[in-house]
């Protein structure tokens, strides 16, 4: 079990997200003792843990403090993440996650499948055992739905090359926002927050997941694949085109059109002509403007926190504004 550097300046999160891991580990019972390990393994390989840690920052400022409670909300959020990329990878053909192998590669699509949808049930079990009203659960099962319908937006989406702006950002606010915003939500709100604090929360936390998303497309034109764990531009390769691109697809279609239509059959040599391209015509700065806008939302929402003896709001402040300027 390791956890990501980024932590190493917030001791208190670091000590209640390794304490989330640990359940999260100890929650994982399968008699498969293979995907067992592949599970573990994946939980343990250093993902950056924003949404449970945001829900254990939103858990703060609420009333009613039960931190064994809200660490195991946190692990909640985890494994439906955790899920979630499962079956993003089975879906992408992935063969890396965090620098390891998906669990699609090391065994085959049907265990993670499987894999994947025991994940969603210990997530249930952990909610339901911990949540206080049936709230946190419908709102649960309401982003669940959001981010099949991002995901299903997506996978509608593939190899347009007419896509729009508007279109990838209603695709990726179900696809990721979503889940940051549930995050948010239900640390406020299963502390003993208002309801309307719980809203506006929620809205903080989409701000950030619009910003993040973003940010990890930037990165596929900006970074190599040992850096993200995984391999870039095979999203371009498998027809998924995201802000980067589509800003370049408006600055010149003529150039880029004739290598994305080639589909499955680009090259190498293709993929870093289409990267070249991308960065050239200003597609990655323009992303990053608006990576900027949303983040930048978030921030001035963040500073009319209310002020608490743990300084949540200036943790928030600082963890949020690190997503301006993350490079993996």
């Amino acid at each position: 079990m390791k956890l990501h550097p980024i932590w190493n300046n917030y001791p208190q999160l670091q000590s209640e997200l390794t304490e989330t891991l640990k359940l999260m580990e100890d929650s994982i019972q399968l008699k498969n003792k293979s995907v067992r390990k592949a599970l573990l393994e994946m939980i343990g390989a250093g993902g950056k843990l924003l949404r449970p840690a945001y829900q254990l920052l939103f858990s703060q400022f609420g009333p009613k403090q039960d931190r064994q409670k809200a660490i195991a909300l946190a692990a909640a959020i985890e494994m439906l993440h955790t899920a979630t990329l499962i079956h993003d990878d089975i879906v992408d053909d992935a063969s890396l996650r965090r620098n390891l192998p998906t669990i699609s590669a090391a065994f085959d699509n049907n265990t993670a499948v499987y894999a994947g949808d025991y994940l969603f049930v210990a997530c249930f079990k952990l909610m339901s055992g911990y949540t206080g009203t049936l709230r946190s659960l419908q709102k649960n099962a309401s982003s669940m739905e959001n981010i099949l319908t991002g995901e299903l937006g997506q996978m509608a989406d593939h190899y347009n090359l007419a896509i729009t702006v508007k279109e990838y950002l209603t695709n990726i606010s179900g696809k990721t926002a979503e889940l940051f915003a549930l995050s948010c939500s239900v640390g406020a709100f299963e502390s003993g927050s208002s309801q309307l604090f719980a809203k506006n929360v929620s809205d903080i936390g989409h701000q950030i997941g619009m910003a993040f998303q973003i940010i990890d497309d930037i990165l596929d034109y900006t970074q190599n694949g040992e850096g993200l764990g995984k391999p870039v531009l095979k999203d371009v390769q498998q027809g998924v085109y995201t802000l980067p691109l589509i800003y370049a697809l408006h600055a010149d279609r003529q150039q880029l059109v004739p290598l994305l239509e080639k589909k499955e059959q680009m090259t190498q040599i293709d993929k870093q002509k289409v990267y070249q391209l991308v960065n050239e015509l200003g597609g990655v700065a323009k992303a990053q403007q608006l990576a900027n806008t949303y983040t930048q939302n978030a921030l001035k929402k963040i500073e009319n926190l209310p002020n608490d003896s743990q300084n949540t709001k200036v943790t928030l402040y600082q963890l949020t504004e690190t997503l301006l300027t993350r490079t993996n």
